[in-house]
């Protein structure tokens, strides 16, 4: 039998249930009372402070589907979390009481793409809160000791579920290669764009220029760094020679219109969700300026640069956070960048 450790400041038995946000069917997302697993040699029960609502869980629960992933049985939401360690396994290091957030890919480590270091890329892997994988808003999770970061006193773990979002933001820097002194063309200024706007700032980026059709969110732009805005629902993009195209909207035509802005040997970054097959991207203009098309899938080893960002305020964390819902109000959570167009970040707190 697996023994756990109890937290020294605990003065009743550790929980073997929790409550969870559990969703059933399209717009069908119930709290539930879940048993937790025991505990394993590595692993730890984190008490969850924060979990943030990411555009996936929002298809889930609109549409029973994200992509190609589809929900096929009841299934705990949420990939983003942070919270406290309230005990551990007998092999695990992490202290009781430490701060952490959880990196929630899952993967294999084993296999050839594990060992090269692209875990991202996993071909077994699984992840939390993707259906049919339980996820993290939760009270309790227990999650192995390898996915958890600890979190510096100055990121607050009720904030720190941003830090999910925060390292797909350096992943996508980093597969973009932005350098000092690029121009850089975003597309999107969703959470996303706008933290992708942040790091390239911090990567020193000296022209940054973020596109939407959402007024609210250009208007903030400024704030993460962009140092021009363009709502192309109104205005042309009319824009030459930029070194870096980062999409991040999932709309195909801001990236193919995003694609013709770039200069010879320059470099588009696919991050928004791509749709299975995609035309209209001008390959032949590609082709002709040898402009590398990459994509970008989660982040490798991104949360640590994430963490150190965040936590010497080279990003601002805490404003990109725009609201805060109980964990009882997890359907009001899920439609709320929807219903109130000036939602950036939402969050679940506990």
């Amino acid at each position: 039998m697996t023994s756990q450790i109890l937290a020294p400041e605990a003065q009743t038995e550790l929980p073997t249930t929790t409550d969870a946000a559990v969703l059933r069917a399209t717009l069908d997302i119930r709290i539930e009372n879940k048993p937790l697993p025991p505990l394993g040699p590595r692993d730890v029960l984190v008490e969850m402070r924060s979990g943030g609502i990411c555009g996936s869980d929002m298809h889930y629960y609109a549409d029973g589907r994200n992509g190609t992933n589809i929900l096929t049985q009841p299934t705990v939401l949420g990939h983003e979390g942070a919270g406290v360690i309230i005990a551990a396994g007998p092999q695990a290091s992490l202290a009781t009481g430490t701060a952490v957030v959880i990196e929630p890919a899952l993967p294999c480590r084993d296999c050839p793409t594990c060992l090269s270091g692209r875990y991202n890329l996993c071909p077994s892997g699984t992840c939390f809160g993707s259906p049919p994988t339980d996820g993290l808003f939760a009270r309790h999770v227990v999650v192995p000791e390898a996915a958890l970061h600890v979190l510096p006193d100055a990121i607050p773990a009720e904030i720190g579920a941003a830090i999910e979002p925060l390292a797909v933001a350096v992943w996508a820097v980093e597969r973009a290669q932005v350098q000092p002194g690029h121009r850089v063309l975003i597309t999107g200024a969703g959470p996303i764009g706008l933290l992708v706007s942040q790091v390239a700032a911090a990567k020193g980026a000296a022209e940054i220029v973020l596109t939407d059709v959402n007024d609210d969110r250009l208007a903030v732009a400024g704030t993460f760094g962009a140092t021009r805005t363009i709502n192309t629902a109104t205005a042309p993009l009319d824009l030459e020679n930029m070194d870096r195209l980062i999409e991040c909207s999932g709309n195909t035509l801001a990236l193919a219109s995003g694609i013709r802005t770039l200069a010879p040997a320059a470099r588009a970054t696919v991050v928004g969700q791509a749709r299975p097959t995609v035309d209209g991207i001008p390959l032949g203009f590609l082709q002709r300026y040898e402009i590398d098309l990459v994509t970008a899938f989660r982040y490798a080893h991104a949360f640590p640069t994430a963490i150190r960002l965040a936590a010497s305020g080279a990003v601002d964390l805490a404003a990109v956070v725009t609201s805060t819902y109980p964990l009882e109000e997890a359907a009001t959570a899920l439609t709320a960048p929807v219903t109130d167009p000036t939602n950036l970040k939402v969050l679940i707190t506990y």
